[in-house]
């Protein structure tokens, strides 16, 4: 659904919109927005404009400034001194004000004195056991800065950073070009042999960055804590706090004694306990400064990005890898994020900026947490029960399973509906979440696969381990709609959100067959946490039910999804439609609507006339007045019949737009929104507003008889959304082959995993790998035990899920994994693949077997070795157990957005739509700005915009703002690091959505720097794709055939130029008629290759009969020109610059200004007229493909 911005122009990410009234937008969650587009400008310019420098003096450095802003807190610059170089081996100091010290948790505007030009000093503190674990764990973390090893296996989400790599011999650190003594050095632009066109090669190698002068960096072999701890008492009184153990790269082996003063060597060694300070002693506050006494130490700090299916085996640091922190109480602090202040821009960035810094941390600790459940290292709070009904609380965090504990989900589907329900619950606490509205609570949840188990996290509600859940629940039903009960405040509450989520208010009936209201489904269960929190959870059934997986006795589908072969039995009976097909099933109803409304609005007009000239004529009528369909026939407009009479929404916004004019005083008016309201299904008669009863095909709830009625309209609101997705949403979709197969596989992948002892897991999975992808018939060889036991028949005791002595997975064979991933392809998807092995699918279906190892790897969390890999040999399988370096958890959770700065980035791109350029870079400017305020540097949403503003700026013509390599550096670390995890190369594009602009790029650019017949392979490359996805008729086939055709003219292949041409001329005489430009170009072009054809052929003549006495007259071979190459580039790529003449400029500007008049005075840009075309410039640049 759009929203309304300034202007009433309706912004959308596609598709069609329609204006909401203030009420609407209000109730979409839109209304914290305080004035609009206009007010948010201001509000930003407020925020610049207070933003002021302090200087910060830090020991041993020179004082340095710091741009800080009023909302920023004390905290912070904390963070931002322990991310600077010279400062960031400092943990345990303070920051003083003129010897004040300031309080960490203080809003900088709250501190007295603090103003610009204000001088900090950085105060070393005393330490503490706690300062110091955490001070040795963040060196610890520098350190390992210096080693690649997590960053090549993705611990801790670290990756590597291949700008270095894109950039080698292009850009150095000053980011201009490298010289070479005078000259710039050359730049070798042949691209690899993999990623060329019709490359059947895959390699994995260049999926991690290889820098051949790379050598790595080692400070210390060892750094962990001493075997002499604790301190003893006596020590204690003289202030040491903890024993260090070090190993440098030389072999040396100290000890480090951790002190409240600092940290200093002592004189311990392995076998003898002596702390007192050895000599000399080198007492210093930070442990790096006394590491850098030693030995010289350097440290960088380290990047994060996203888990890695590819990894190496390195040498690593030794250290310790718990250290015990302070538990956070994370539902207190999610919540209170929330309740922050909302009023303005400034209040709503820092609210956005804390509420996405606790929701990461909470997901970082919520998949720690999960992993440590699954690997046996938590002790349940039901440590009596079946190990898969066990649940446990760690960290503040309370954990479940995937599993149908005590047969609740028996009616749904069982373990099925409850491995299901999780992410369903997740989405409708996305879906509230976003939505937004003030008092109502969600709890912070995440979803984490990892080993085969579904581990749902949730924060804890205050007191609702203290009483059970038939006391807590005031809302909803606990029993799925056997007894129900309701609640004023959440009615209250929750009516806020109905509008915006498409739910609708309802009466069911509880189990005294009393009638209770409910505005959500009945599992909904509403809580009052004893911080006096009106908290919801289980929101699994927040969007309706997917009729086509739903069979249900009695109820019969549309006929569209019937012709289809719905219904169908799935495996559970929580299939629900999703929240973005539920938008676009309501577009389409406002749509038709419109149109609805609209056809009676032309009959009413035309029978006025049709009177009006019967009384002045006074003869027989004239021509007939189409009646209006009736809304019961099958050619209603519902059928899609009005389109053929009104195309297109605009003139059915037109013309229906006069019914608010009238403001329904008009009994005629009355009764078309009535008519319309009745065809769409809306639930009112007065206006367009469509919503669902989520509990409708509910097993369990009844409703009451006076409600039947609108409990039919509401079954057949479903049968349509339904009959939509299968006749107009799933027809827009292709199949993929790919992702279905893994997909089976990662269903089988679970169970298959689920029943492997631990000790067998490489073993286990690099099985399985085999039997999935290798031409080997892979038989599996149980593991040798690497730890001889002397008493083996003891029984083993494993409390870890689904753990024991299981080696049923050895059992397992390609022949039967191929039959169960048929299987479950007809049983989940009713797809029957036809295929007995993955031979079979690289032969039937063109797949790689690459790609379905990059898919399954991502999918099922596996890390394998990076390395080439044999998959077609017979003799030995592709994968052993030293090959399988990882198992990674796949996490769900809820992405917190940043409202306003998405607000500008789509006024943005509203105003470049609408020809503004100037206007649209500066709110994607402001919205890049705010971007950087709530996410930091490193965000999806940061990229969209460097990506938008380098195009914009090229429109403009400030090619410095384009190749500013401040935009370029962040675009290449964003990438390198978000995507490094699956394929960062250029061979990654080659086979995404993309890859005919990626073909055509790289083709014109080759063809540019004359590497001919490289360019020749991309550009035909292009040309195939071309005609395969938009014909060979389409326009952007004739501009491809052109293309080719340039390079065989730089090739003097004047014959094979001549015949590329002449295919593209006939495509542009066929669509647009000799007339045209583009035609008469080709023709032009053709004329021009003809006589160089010519001229070719009788110099050859001349010299086949004269020989070396041959006159011969010079042939011209040019070489493509740089502004020829750009202007194609431009053209592939959606920009393209109108020539002008200066009266048409002139025109131009006399009508831009009083555009701008307009606009200033209130009045819409859409109302406006206009006689002449628009051009800003010489030439105007009109991007087709801006966003």
């Amino acid at each position: 659904v759009g929203r309304r911005h300034s202007g009433d122009t309706a912004v959308m990410n596609g598709g069609v919109a329609h204006n909401l009234s203030e009420e609407e937008s209000r109730q979409d969650g839109a209304g914290d927005t305080d004035g609009g587009e206009d007010s948010n400008e201001q509000e930003v310019i407020v925020i610049q404009d207070t933003g002021f420098t302090v200087k910060i003096q830090a020991p041993g450095t020179e004082p340095f400034d710091l741009q800080v802003s009023p909302q920023e807190m004390v905290q912070e610059i904390h963070q931002v001194l322990m991310d600077r170089e010279d400062t960031c081996h400092r943990t345990c100091f303070s920051l003083q004000l003129d010897s004040n010290v300031l309080d960490n948790f203080a809003e900088l505007k709250s501190i007295e004195g603090l103003q610009e030009g204000s001088l900090l000093k950085v105060v070393e503190e005393p330490y503490t056991v706690r300062e110091a674990r955490i001070h040795v764990r963040h060196i610890r973390d520098l350190l390992k800065g210096l080693d690649p090893s997590d960053a090549y296996n993705g611990v801790d989400c670290n990756s590597l950073s291949f700008l270095s790599v894109f950039t080698d011999g292009d850009l150095g650190d000053s980011g201009k070009r490298k010289k070479k003594g005078s000259e710039l050095e050359q730049i070798d632009c042949t691209p690899p042999e993999h990623i060329l066109p019709g490359s059947k090669e895959r390699p994995l190698l260049p999926l991690q960055p290889q820098n051949k002068d790379w050598k790595p960096m080692q400070c210390l072999k060892v750094l962990t804590m001493s075997g002499w701890n604790p301190p003893p008492g006596n020590r204690k009184m003289h202030g040491d706090l903890m024993y260090l153990y070090m190993v440098t790269v030389e072999e040396r082996h100290i000890s480090i004694t951790a002190s409240t003063r600092g940290f200093y060597l002592n004189q311990s060694t392995t076998y003898t306990f002596n702390p007192k300070p050895a000599n000399p002693s080198f007492l210093s506050h930070s442990l790096v400064e006394l590491l850098s006494q030693i030995r010289r130490l350097h440290l960088p700090s380290g990047l994060r990005g996203t888990h890695t299916w590819t990894g190496t085996h390195t040498s690593r640091l030794g250290y310790e890898e718990h250290i015990p922190g302070q538990t956070r109480d994370w539902n207190e602090e999610l919540q209170t994020t929330r309740e922050l202040a909302r009023k303005n821009l400034p209040d709503r960035l820092l609210r956005e900026r804390a509420i996405f810094k606790v929701h990461s941390d909470f997901a970082a600790a919520a998949t720690r947490g999960s992993m440590a459940v699954i690997d046996g290292n938590v002790m349940a709070i039901n440590p009596g029960e079946e190990t898969r009904m066990q649940m446990f609380i760690w960290n503040n965090i309370f954990f479940s399973l995937g599993f149908d504990v005590r047969d609740h989900y028996r009616e749904l589907g069982g373990d099925a509906a409850a491995h299901a329900a999780p992410t369903n619950d997740l989405n409708g606490v996305r879906a509230y979440g976003a939505v937004d509205v003030e008092g109502l609570y969600t709890l912070g949840t995440v979803v984490v696969d990892y080993r085969g188990y579904r581990v749902t996290a949730q924060s804890i509600i205050p007191g609702i381990l203290e009483r059970e859940q038939e006391q807590s629940v005031i809302y909803g039903s606990i029993d799925f709609g056997k007894t129900v009960v309701s609640h004023g405040k959440y009615l209250e509450l929750l009516e806020r959100t109905s509008r915006p989520l498409k739910v609708q208010r309802h009466n069911v009936l509880n189990e005294k067959d009393e009638s209770m209201e409910l505005c959500s489904s009945v599992e909904c269960k509403g809580i009052i946490g004893n911080d006096g929190r009106h908290y919801i959870l289980d929101l699994l059934r927040t969007f309706p039910p997917d009729l086509n997986f739903l069979p249900v006795e009695g109820e019969e589908l549309s006929p569209e999804s019937v012709r289809q072969g719905f219904p169908r039995q799935h495996r559970h009976r929580l299939a629900c439609l999703r929240q973005e097909l539920i938008e676009a099933f309501v577009e389409h109803r406002y749509l038709l609507f419109m149109k609805m409304a609209a056809l009676q609005l032309m009959q009413q007009k035309a029978n006025k006339e049709s009177k009006l000239a019967t009384l002045t004529e006074n003869s027989s009528p004239g021509a007939a007045v189409p009646a209006l369909p009736s809304t019961e026939t099958p050619d209603s407009p519902l059928e899609g019949k009005a389109e053929d009479i009104i195309p297109g929404l605009a003139q059915a916004k037109e013309l229906a737009e006069s019914l608010a004019a009238e403001d329904g005083s008009d009994p005629k008016s009355r009764e078309v929104v009535l008519n319309a309201c009745k065809a769409v299904g809306s639930i009112s008669n007065t206006s367009f507003d469509i919503r669902f009863n989520p509990d409708i095909f509910s097993p369990g709830v009844r409703f009451p008889e006076d409600s039947a009625d609108d409990i039919q309209k509401q079954k057949q609101l479903l049968k349509d959304a339904g009959a939509f997705m299968v006749s107009c949403q799933i027809p827009s979709l292709r199949i993929g082959i790919s992702e279905l197969i893994t997909r089976c596989a990662k269903h089988i992948f679970k169970t298959y995993l689920q029943g492997v002892e631990l000790s067998a897991l490489s073993a286990s999975v690099s099985h399985f790998l085999n039997c999935f992808l290798s031409s080997f018939d892979a038989v599996a060889h149980l593991p040798a035990d690497e730890l001889v036991s002397r008493r083996k028949n003891r029984k083993r005791r494993n409390r870890v899920p689904g753990g024991g002595d299981n080696t049923a997975w050895a059992s397992l064979t390609p022949s039967e994994l191929w039959k169960n991933i048929v299987s479950e392809a007809q049983s989940y998807y009713h797809f029957t693949l036809h295929c007995e092995n993955a031979d079979q699918v690289v032969e039937k279906y063109g797949l790689q077997k690459i790609t379905l190892l990059r898919e399954i790897s991502i999918k099922a969390g596996i890390q394998i070795l990076i390395k080439e890999y044999n998959f077609d040999s017979r003799h030995k399988p592709a994968f052993t157990e030293e090959d399988i370096l990882n198992i990674f958890p796949v996490v769900k959770h809820v992405n917190p957005k940043a409202s306003d700065a998405f607000h500008f980035f789509q006024s943005g791109q509203a105003k470049v739509q609408q020809g503004y350029l100037k206007e649209g870079c500066e709110l994607i400017n402001e919205a890049l700005n705010l971007f950087n305020n709530v996410y930091g540097a490193m965000h999806v949403e940061i990229c969209a915009c460097l990506r938008l503003l380098a195009r914009l700026n090229y429109i403009m013509g400030d090619h410095h703002e384009v190749c500013c390599f401040r935009h370029y550096k962040h675009i290449l670390i964003f990438l390198s690091r978000y995507w490094a995890s699956s394929t960062p190369t250029l061979s990654r594009n080659m086979y995404t959505g993309c890859v005919y602009y990626v073909s055509g790029n790289i083709g014109l650019v080759l063809h540019g720097v004359m590497e001919y017949d490289l360019s020749l392979r991309f550009l035909e490359n292009a040309l195939a794709i071309n005609s395969k996805y938009h014909g060979p008729r389409s326009l952007k086939v004739a501009l491809s055939h052109h293309l080719v055709a340039r390079v065989y003219e730089s090739k003097a292949e004047f014959r094979s130029a001549l015949q590329q041409e002449k295919e593209g001329y006939t495509i542009y005489k066929n669509q647009v008629g000799e007339a045209h430009e583009k035609t008469k170009e080709s023709s032009e072009y053709l004329k021009y290759l003809t006589q160089q054809a010519v001229a070719l052929q009788r110099t050859m003549n001349e010299i086949y009969k004269n020989g070396s006495n041959a006159s011969i007259m010079p042939l011209k071979f040019t070489a493509p020109s740089m502004a020829s190459v750009l202007e194609q580039l431009n053209i592939i790529n959606g920009i393209i610059f109108i020539p002008l003449s200066q009266k048409d400029l002139e025109n131009l500007k006399a009508e831009v200004q009083r555009r701008q008049q307009l606009q200033e005075s209130g009045k819409s840009v859409e109302d406006l007229t206009v006689d002449g075309p628009l051009e800003l410039e010489d030439k105007i640049p009109m991007d087709v493909n801006v966003d």
